[in-house]
């Protein structure tokens, strides 16, 4: 349940431990007192605070508590760090001192609703009724202030019945979130300040459509949650609207609505209505789209054949463009070759020497230090003097043996 430290109406709170707690009294002497949670089992591991006429009186590790049996004192506690939640106030001996405490200490309001805070005291018969009025715990920031609640027409009612004191708002707002102090004040409580007293936690929430999974495909399993930002009362009705039509449900489909499979047919206009005594609440329309299977492997193909169209265009440019720098290559280290050995000219070349043919070999020079042996099979000419040497590239065969 939300604590009074829960400013957020649009989203949901977690659960605060503990939910609940209470002061067990044994009798004896002196008195011993218990502050009991409702989760046993870990109790020993916890730090207590505890609180005499609304003051807090101690710190500790204890569970136990112990008063004199003439004590006039009211006794709540608190789990240590989670002050707030307290438990109700009681009298450290049964009768004998003023208690204040709430029908409920944590209140979650529909918008638009109306809402009952009633808080009730006791106190020893022969002491005169104490004055008693309403104060609303606004939030500034980290600070609070404390706004005396007085009636207003269509808005603030006030009522008294027997120890009774109940608060009435009507037409709740969000800026209606927020804790309550219901004060009857006595001599002891003047000067003292309000927002150390117990407080009522109201928390005003409006009705939203969640879908899950968000992307819905048909045949899968789609759940609807009517959602509130805090827990409704257990007394609650769940209802659902398709496309602005009643939908008939099963029982035990309420606050949830499954669908399972889903289909085409399920595609629409969802909303949900809840109905809490003689209010009623409809929350805001929420689409859900279901995209058909078929358009699922369609897309899932256009992915597929865009990536087989894509993929030999950039291997055949990637192709193309290696061929293109190689052949620049080639055509760059063969202009840049430059004569090692000057030898005659040689002119009929042959490409497979006969047995008779002398072999002649030349190198050339690479510019980029990379030196690599030619081998040309030549037919010797006697050259002229006057003429100038003149090289060629050739192209290598292996060896063939002469028939």
């Amino acid at each position: 349940m939300c604590s009074y430290h829960h400013t957020n109406v649009t989203e949901a709170c977690s659960t605060t431990y503990p939910k609940e707690l209470e002061v067990q009294r044994s009798p004896g002497s002196p008195v011993g007192l218990k502050c009991a949670t409702s989760c046993p089992e870990i109790d020993l591991k916890t730090s207590y605070s505890w609180y005499e006429n609304r003051v807090l009186h101690r710190r500790s590790d204890k569970q136990q508590y112990s008063a004199s049996r003439s004590s006039d004192k009211s006794v709540y506690c608190a789990v240590k760090g989670l002050e707030d939640l307290l438990s109700p106030e009681v009298c450290a001996v049964e009768k004998k001192c003023w208690t204040v405490n709430y029908a409920s200490r944590r209140i979650c309001a529909l918008e638009g609703s109306s809402v009952n805070i009633t808080g009730q005291y006791s106190h020893p018969g022969h002491r005169q009724t104490p004055s008693t009025s309403w104060y609303k715990i606004k939030r500034g920031g980290e600070q609070e202030e404390a706004e005396q609640l007085n009636e207003a027409p269509e808005r603030v009612e006030h009522h008294d019945d027997g120890n009774q004191r109940i608060l009435r708002i009507k037409h709740l707002r969000r800026e209606d979130s927020a804790a309550y102090v219901f004060a009857a004040l006595q001599t002891r409580d003047r000067g003292r300040k309000l927002l150390d007293f117990p407080r009522v936690t109201l928390v005003v929430t409006g009705l939203s459509v969640w879908v899950r999974p968000a992307e819905v495909t048909e045949g899968q399993r789609v759940t609807l949650t009517c959602s509130t930002s805090c827990p409704l009362s257990g007394n609650t009705t769940y209802t659902w609207k398709l496309n602005s039509e009643p939908l008939t449900l099963p029982l035990s489909q309420n606050k949830h609505l499954v669908l399972d499979p889903v289909s085409i047919q399920h595609a629409g206009s969802y909303s949900c209505a809840v109905r809490i005594g003689e209010t009623t609440m409809a929350s805001s329309e929420k689409i859900v789209t279901v995209q058909r299977v078929t358009e699922t492997f369609a897309a899932a193909a256009g992915v597929g054949a865009a990536f087989l169209i894509i993929t030999p265009l950039v291997v055949f440019f990637w192709i193309r463009r290696k061929r293109t720098s190689g052949h620049s290559l080639t055509t760059e280290a063969t202009d840049n070759t430059e004569q090692l050995n000057q030898g005659p000219l040689y002119g009929n070349l042959s490409a497979q020497p006969t047995e008779q043919d002398d072999l002649h070999y030349s190198s050339v020079h690479f510019s980029k230090s990379q030196t690599a042996p030619l081998y040309a099979t030549v037919e010797p000419h006697q050259p002229k003097e006057d003429q100038q040497v003149t090289y060629a590239a050739v192209s290598f065969r292996p060896n063939v043996t002469p028939e």
